[in-house]
């Protein structure tokens, strides 16, 4: 194994740009629950109708914000939804 001797200043600045490094992923890596999905963006990634979607949002199985006659959903409730109907595979 080789051994790697660096000044103070090399190391300083190694250590500031693994902060740096580590800062971004932190940021990078947030949860996506600030995103949010519009009814037509829903639609699709569920591949199901408007009536289904409200069908849904009456029976309380997805939680929605309304603005105006716009209706939104958060990404993490949606995952939060699949997850809930999630069946895990079984051996016999």
């Amino acid at each position: 194994m080789e051994a790697i001797i660096l000044s103070k200043d090399q190391f300083n600045n190694l250590a500031t740009s693994i902060e740096e490094i580590k800062q971004r992923v932190i940021t990078d890596s947030k949860k996506p629950s600030d995103t949010y999905l519009d009814n037509q963006e829903f639609l699709l990634l569920m591949k199901i109708s408007k009536r289904t979607a409200q069908t849904w949002r009456d029976e309380g199985k997805i939680s929605f914000s309304q603005v105006g006659n716009k209706i939104y959903y958060k990404l993490s409730d949606v995952e939060e939804l699949m997850q809930k109907h999630y069946i895990k595979a079984f051996k016999k």
